[in-house]
C-alpha cells in the first residue's frame, strides 16, 4: 500500500511540475553572457519556488547577426531584444532576461519591466595584454569599443587615442585583442566578472574617465503586462536599491531621447535614502563634455532623472545629440 501511495504522489507531483502554473519559460540570447544571466535567474527562481520548472528558450537576435557595422548605424541596442519581446507577446516565453543597459527606453505595448535585480560592478574595464593602466597607453594607442559613450569619454581624457569599432560577444572581443588588433579594449566590468574573466581586467576605469551607461551592471526582467502569476514568481528578485537607481538613470535617458546612437552616460548611487545621479553628454571627439548632478530621496528617482536631463539640455545637450541623429 505504501508503494502505491508513493507512486501516486510522484505521478501527481510530476504532473503538477509540468502544468502551466508550475512552469516558466525564459527568453534569452545565445551568447555566453546572456546564457549566464538567464541561468542565474533560473537558479534564483527555482531556489525560491522548489515546485517550479524553469526552461530557457534561446534566440539569435539581429544584433547578434550583424557584426560588421557599428550599432549606432543599424538601429541601436534594441536589436538585441526584439526577438525576445516577440516571444513574450506570442506567449512562447513568460519572461525575458536582459542586460539593463541593452534595453531601449520605451517598451512595446503589452510589455512591462517590473524587476531590476541587484547590480554587479557598474564600471567600464580596461583590458590589455601590455598595459596595466589607462594612463600607461602610449600616444596613438589603438583602443577597441563599440560604444559611442565610451569613445567620446576616452577621447575627452586622451585625444591622442585611436578608437576603433569592436563588435561581438565578450569572447570574440577578447580574441581580437589577443590577436594584436588592438592595444587595449574596453568592456563592462560586470560581464567579465560574471563570466569569471576578472583576471583579464587591467584596470577598472574611474567614473571621471568613463561614466557608466544607464543601467550598466544590472539585470532586468521583462514580462507581459498584467501577468499576475509570473509577477508573483519574480517579484522577490527585485533589488529596491538598484531599482531606484536605474529608475533615475532611465528617466534621464528617456527625457534626453537617448539610445545607442548617442553618447549619454548616467549613473546613480544611494547613500542611505539619498539618491545622487550624475549624467554626462559629449560630442563626437570628446572636445565638449556636459555634466549635471542632482540628489534627492530615492522615492523621487524619476524626478531626479528629469532634473539632470533638463540641466544637460540647458547646457546644450539637445544640440550635441541632434548632431548624432542627423549624420
Amino acid at each position: 500500500m505504501s508503494l502505491c501511495l508513493t507512486s501516486d504522489f510522484m505521478s501527481d507531483h510530476a504532473a503538477n511540475q509540468n502544468s502551466p502554473e508550475h512552469t516558466l519559460v525564459i527568453a534569452t540570447r545565445q551568447s555566453p553572457l546572456a546564457l549566464w544571466q538567464a541561468n542565474h535567474v533560473k537558479a534564483r527562481l527555482e531556489a525560491l519556488h522548489p515546485d517550479l520548472s524553469v526552461t530557457l528558450e534561446t534566440f539569435v537576435t539581429q544584433g547578434d547577426k550583424i557584426l560588421d557595422t557599428p550599432l549606432a548605424k543599424i538601429g541601436g541596442k534594441g536589436l538585441f531584444v526584439k526577438e525576445l519581446e516577440h516571444a513574450l507577446l506570442d506567449r512562447r516565453a513568460d519572461i525575458a532576461v536582459h542586460s539593463c543597459k541593452d534595453l531601449p527606453m520605451d517598451l512595446p505595448d503589452g510589455l512591462d519591466l517590473p524587476v531590476i535585480m541587484q547590480r554587479e560592478d557598474p564600471t567600464d574595464a580596461l583590458v590589455s595584454n601590455q598595459f596595466a593602466r589607462f594612463d600607461d597607453l602610449p600616444m596613438g594607442a589603438v583602443v577597441g569599443t563599440s560604444s559611442l559613450r565610451r569613445k567620446t569619454q576616452l577621447l575627452a581624457a586622451r585625444p591622442d587615442l585611436q578608437i576603433r569599432d569592436l563588435r561581438g560577444n565578450v569572447g570574440t572581443r577578447l580574441g581580437k585583442l589577443d590577436s594584436d588588433q588592438y592595444d587595449a579594449i574596453v568592456l563592462a566590468t560586470s560581464g567579465l566578472l560574471r563570466l569569471e574573466l576578472g583576471e583579464r581586467i587591467a584596470q577598472t576605469l574611474d567614473k571621471q574617465v568613463s561614466l557608466p551607461a544607464v543601467g550598466q551592471g544590472a539585470l532586468a526582467i521583462e514580462t507581459r503586462s498584467g501577468d499576475t502569476r509570473v509577477l508573483e514568481l519574480i517579484t522577490p528578485l527585485i533589488c529596491d536599491q538598484t531599482q531606484a537607481c536605474v529608475r533615475a538613470e532611465r528617466a534621464m535617458n528617456r527625457a534626453l531621447e537617448g539610445g545607442c546612437q548617442v553618447p549619454i552616460a548616467g549613473h546613480a548611487t544611494l547613500n542611505g535614502d539619498q539618491l545622487t545621479l550624475i549624467g554626462r553628454v559629449a560630442n563626437d571627439d570628446g572636445s565638449v563634455v556636459l555634466e549635471a548632478t542632482s540628489s534627492g530621496a530615492s522615492s523621487d528617482a524619476a524626478a531626479i532623472g528629469l532634473r539632470v536631463a533638463n540641466e544637460l539640455k540647458t547646457q546644450g545637450a539637445d544640440q550635441i545629440l541632434a548632431a548624432f541623429y542627423t549624420r
